[in-house]
């Protein structure tokens, strides 16, 4: 269990082990939810939404495979390019 301290200015510190198991990047954006006993912090998805037929063009791909490799790559670099412009 990690723990964190609430600075007098109302900041908290999310640990890094635990920023980086979430691959949580400096500048994303928490919903901050009141539970009961506590709160819940969730990122907002940084991502659109999308919709079946915003994707639907994949489905008649014709080139060679793509490994999970590639995949994650392209999706690494997606997720850069997303965060650098914001």
């Amino acid at each position: 269990m990690e723990t964190t301290r609430l600075s007098s200015k109302g900041q908290i510190i999310i640990p890094q082990a635990v920023r980086e198991s979430h691959q949580w990047l400096p500048g994303i954006e928490f919903a901050v939810i009141d539970m009961n006993g506590g709160i819940l912090l969730t990122p907002i998805k940084p991502f659109p939404t999308v919709s079946v037929k915003d994707v639907i063009g994949c489905i008649n791909y014709k080139g060679p495979k793509k490994s999970l490799k590639d995949m994650q790559d392209a999706i690494a670099k997606g997720a850069k390019k997303s965060h650098d412009k914001s």
